[in-house]
C-alpha cells in the first residue's frame, strides 16, 4: 500500500518572515567569527541570545558561557568576551575594562536604538517609562545605561492606571523591542490617556522583525487546528507570537523546542498547521518540524508571506577582515 496515501492529508502554512533577525544572525556571527579568529575559548556573558539549540552548538565550538565577567579565569584574560544581542547595563563594559578584558559586545543595534532613545528622553529633562517585561534582559539593560531611579518599569495596563509619577508633565516612554505590537499599543494609549504629555521615542521603539513576525502569523492564523511557533520558553517574542495566534484565530498554539517536545497523540486530528519561528530560533529546527509532520502526514507547504527581510547589521570592526563562510553557519541556517 502507498505510505502517502494512508496519511492524513495536512496544510502547513510557514510564515515569512521567521526565525533569525539580523540582530540574532549579526550575534551568533561574531561568536562564529571570535572563535575562528581567536581561537577557544571564547567567553559570552549570558545566553547570546535566548535558544538552547544556539548555545548549545556554540559551546560545542567553543564558547564558554558565564553569568558574570569575574568568572574568566585570569589566564584567559586576553581572550575575547562577547555582550548578549539583548544589551547590558553600562556597568557590564565598565567592569571589563577596569578588569582589562577584550570584550566584543553583540548588542543588537536596534536594542541599541531604544537604549539611545532613553537617554535622549533623560538628557531632555524627562522621567522614562519603559514598557517592558520585569527581569528580561533586554530591559534590565535599557534600565542601566541611565541612573538608578530615572527609569519605571510598566508591563501592563493594569500596572499604567496604578502608575503616579512625580512629574507627569514630563514623562517620556520607549518598549522593550520583542513586545506584541497590539498589547503595548493598549498599554501606550492608557499612558497617553493618563499624561497627555507623555512623549514619544523619536522611533518606533518594538523591533521591525517583530512586527513583521507577528503580521505574518496573524495573517495566517485563521483556519489553522493548530499553530506551532518554534522557539524557547525564554524567548519573549517567541511567547508573544503564541498569544498572537491564538489571539488571531488559530485552535491551539504551541510553543516548541524542537520536534522531540511534540506530543503527537495530544495533536489530535488537524487539517492545517501554521508554522513560524521566534527572532532566535534557527531554521534547521523549523525543517526539522517540517520533516517531522511529513514523516506523518501527507503535508503541502503553503507559505504566507507577509514581507521579505533585507537587513543585515555589519560585525564589529575587530572581526570584519575574518572570512565567514556558509559551512561556519550550516549548523544554524541549513
Amino acid at each position: 500500500m502507498n505510505e502517502t496515501v494512508s496519511r492524513p492529508p495536512l496544510t502547513i502554512r510557514l510564515c515569512g518572515p521567521r526565525g533569525f533577525c539580523a540582530g540574532v544572525d549579526r550575534a551568533i556571527q561574531i561568536v562564529v567569527l571570535a572563535l575562528k579568529g581567536f581561537g577557544a575559548p571564547v567567553y559570552v556573558r549570558h545566553e547570546i541570545v535566548h535558544n538552547r539549540y544556539v548555545v548549545e552548538g556554540l559551546e560545542a565550538k567553543g564558547a564558554v558561557f558565564v553569568e558574570e565577567l569575574d568568572e574568566i579565569p585570569a589566564e584567559h584574560r586576553e581572550k575575547p568576551v562577547v555582550f548578549s544581542a539583548h544589551g547590558v547595563p553600562k556597568s557590564v563594559p565598565a567592569d571589563a575594562q577596569a578588569r582589562n578584558l577584550f570584550y566584543l559586545d553583540a548588542t543588537c543595534p536596534l536594542v541599541s536604538k531604544v537604549h539611545k532613545q532613553a537617554m535622549r528622553h533623560q538628557r531632555l529633562g524627562r522621567h522614562v517609562v519603559l514598557i517592558g517585561h520585569a527581569g528580561h534582559p533586554e530591559v534590565i539593560g535599557t534600565m542601566g545605561q541611565l541612573p538608578e531611579g530615572s527609569v519605571s518599569l510598566i508591563e501592563t495596563i493594569e500596572d499604567a492606571d496604578r502608575y503616579e509619577p512625580v512629574d507627569a508633565d514630563n514623562l517620556g516612554y520607549v518598549t522593550q523591542t520583542t513586545l506584541s505590537v497590539d498589547d503595548t499599543a493598549g498599554v501606550i494609549k492608557r499612558l497617553q490617556e493618563r499624561f497627555p504629555n507623555l512623549t514619544a521615542p523619536s522611533a518606533d521603539s518594538i523591533c521591525y522583525a517583530t512586527t513583521n513576525r507577528q503580521e505574518a502569523v496573524k495573517q495566517a492564523a485563521p483556519g489553522c487546528d493548530l499553530f506551532i511557533i518554534v522557539g524557547a520558553p525564554n524567548s519573549s517574542n517567541s511567547k508573544r507570537l503564541v498569544e498572537v495566534a491564538l489571539k488571531a484565530g488559530a485552535k491551539r498554539s504551541l510553543l516548541v523546542q524542537r520536534a522531540a517536545e511534540i506530543d503527537w497523540d495530544d495533536i489530535g486530528p488537524i487539517g492545517t498547521l501554521g508554522l513560524s519561528a521566534g527572532a532566535s530560533a534557527p531554521e534547521v529546527i523549523v525543517n526539522e518540524i517540517i520533516e517531522a509532520f511529513k514523516d506523518r502526514y501527507a503535508a503541502t507547504i503553503e507559505l504566507a508571506e507577509f514581507s521579505i527581510e533585507n537587513e543585515h547589521f555589519l560585525v564589529n570592526r575587530e572581526l570584519r577582515d575574518i572570512e565567514l563562510t556558509h559551512d561556519d553557519m550550516a549548523w544554524v541556517n541549513g
